[in-house]
């Protein structure tokens, strides 16, 4: 297994993957805009994706924002998103060492917290995010989402 940060030209292999991320999510828009949200994101400072690459493969991926901040003397933190493992590959230690990685990135811009966000509820999950370093305890998360229409 290789960890690295994901370049521009591994933007298929990404969108592939993510049809592990959940068993429905709404639909992309056009190529031209994912390929232009995809661009942004890879000029953007702020924004890392990193990869777990088997035999030159995608099999799991995490996006980290580093964002800057006015508090903690002006110390930037960090939201992790989007860990997937491709289904064939679970349990084989490679998102525990890519949460590994984009957590040392973080630490390395001088992060003073990384938070994740996670929908999964189950026991398993969340104690896989806590052996890989995050407290479910430290903070409450609320979310709020546009109203439909």
């Amino acid at each position: 297994m290789r960890i690295r940060r994901l370049q521009a030209g591994d933007l298929d292999e990404l969108l592939a993957l993510y049809s592990h991320l959940h068993s429905s999510d709404t639909p992309r828009p056009p190529e031209a805009v994912t390929r232009s949200v995809w661009a942004d994101l890879m000029a953007s400072p702020s924004h890392r994706y990193f990869g777990a690459f088997v035999d030159e493969r995608l099999v799991a991926s995490c996006a980290l924002a580093v964002i800057p901040n006015l508090t903690r003397g002006c110390r930037p933190y960090g939201v992790i998103e989007n860990v997937v493992t491709h289904a064939d590959h679970r349990r084989r230690g490679y998102a525990t060492a890519l949460l590994k990685a984009a957590l040392a990135d973080a630490w390395a811009a001088q992060c003073y917290k990384v938070m994740l966000l996670s929908g999964r509820k189950d026991e398993a999950t969340l104690r896989f995010y806590e052996a890989a370093g995050f407290d479910r305890n430290e903070k409450q998360a609320f979310i709020a989402k546009p109203e439909p229409g």
